[in-house]
């Protein structure tokens, strides 16, 4: 695969973060279920000071930001060498969700005061951020649909709403807020991007909501959050008004090739676990599981799954280099689709090889299985994302519009 997608940045790049990984973040795990998440972070950020003394910060950051200016191509594989420690690769390079998402977007659309205030702050690893788009009162498929809204008073924004699954909201810094500026302008023309800092009057976080039972902590949780007669300045805004559902396809598009190369390599670490589960687990005298045809087939198949999905993901990223977001459209809806099912299914593969105890903390798959399962919801549905795909294919084909 680094034959085809490598470059000579990557060749020494890869080596020493994969190295870096191994020795500093992956003997953490062994107390992951048993730490609090104060404790964690705490531990992060003192391997975050070892990241820059390396010289390995901000790997994802353009070069006027102080990074190397790595394509999405470049980047994702250094990802996937990340997520072999999904909870901590991530976070310890500064690069974990939503914030590298706000750092790309601040990176091409920020103003010179919100580039100061807000984008250098946040490539530093000062501060930490988060995105509230969904609501818990509209379909989160639809992201022209929103009763959040942004009302011009003077020379300020006056902002009222209710976001859910709002990643990382506690402790962040600030918000990038989806909100209604324009409601009488055609559907995607009716929201901007707003900065809101999270000590304004009127922004609060109601709770973390738990996801199958596990509330997080940091950046690995999701925020419910009320806006209530918010005041920010118009110069929060990002862009220009009623810009905001270009923008989020700007960001999203980049981001979902962040998230599937995560997802390879979780899928990449669960298939790790499974086949040294395989041929250390003694069934019988002398026969092991991985003498078993069922087990074999798994691993036959998690092994394609996983390259196959690589492929897709490094050419879906090369097209958008190459060519931008807006012309990868269904590409990025196949990847997306299709990379966060066979992570998952690779993850329950590797829980029923480990029996009983794939569900218990012996390992990470559990966990993993718990904290993922909502790739196939985040950032579009599986449903979503496999009928745009459908529909820009017969596009080509003459399909007409409905009436």
């Amino acid at each position: 695969m680094e034959e085809l997608f490598g470059t000579p940045r990557l060749a020494d790049l890869l080596p020493r973060v994969r190295a870096f990984v191994e020795a500093e973040l992956l003997p953490l795990e062994k107390d992951h279920h048993h730490r609090p998440w104060p404790e964690t972070f705490r531990l992060l950020d003192e391997k975050r000071e070892k990241v820059k003394t390396s010289g390995l910060w901000g790997l994802h950051l353009p070069k006027e930001e102080g990074g190397l200016g790595l394509t999405l191509c470049e980047f994702g594989q250094i990802s996937e060498a990340l997520a072999r420690t999904p909870f901590y690769g991530h976070y310890t390079f500064n690069c974990q969700a939503p914030d590298i998402g706000n750092i790309e977007l601040l990176s091409k659309f920020a103003s010179a005061g919100q580039r100061v205030n807000y984008l250098l702050p946040l490539c530093k690893g000062k501060v930490r951020s988060c995105f509230a788009m969904t609501e818990p009162e509209m379909a989160g498929s639809n992201p022209t649909r929103l009763a959040t809204t942004a009302q011009r008073e003077g020379d300020d924004y006056i902002i009222n709403g209710h976001k859910w699954f709002t990643t990382g909201a506690e402790g962040s810094a600030f918000t990038i807020v989806m909100a209604v500026t324009n409601p009488e302008a055609a559907p995607h023309q009716r929201a901007s991007m707003i900065i809101v800092p999270t000590g304004t009057p009127g922004y609060s976080i109601v709770r973390n909501i738990p996801v199958f039972g596990e509330a997080g902590g940091g950046w690995a949780s999701h925020a419910e959050v009320r806006f209530e007669n918010c005041r920010v300045p118009q110069t929060n805004r990002i862009g220009g008004e009623g810009e905001g559902f270009k923008l989020a396809q700007e960001r999203l598009g980049p981001g979902r090739i962040h998230h599937c190369m995560r997802w390879i390599g979780i899928a990449e670490k669960a298939f790790d676990l499974m086949c040294q589960r395989a041929v250390s687990r003694e069934i019988e005298d002398g026969v092991y599981l991985g003498h078993k045809q069922y087990i074999q087939s798994f691993i036959t198949q998690s092994r394609v799954e996983i390259d196959a999905a690589r492929l897709l993901v490094l050419r879906t990223a090369q097209k958008i280099d190459e060519q931008g977001a807006a012309a990868t459209r269904d590409d990025i809806s196949g990847i997306k689709y299709y990379v966060a099912n066979i992570m998952l299914g690779i993850l329950d593969r590797a829980i029923q090889t480990y029996g009983a105890a794939g569900l218990s903390d012996l390992t990470l798959l559990a966990t993993l299985y718990q904290h993922e399962r909502g790739a196939r919801i985040w950032d579009g549905a599986d449903e979503v994302h496999l009928q745009s795909m459908a529909t820009g294919i017969l596009k080509k084909y003459g399909l007409k519009k409905k009436i």
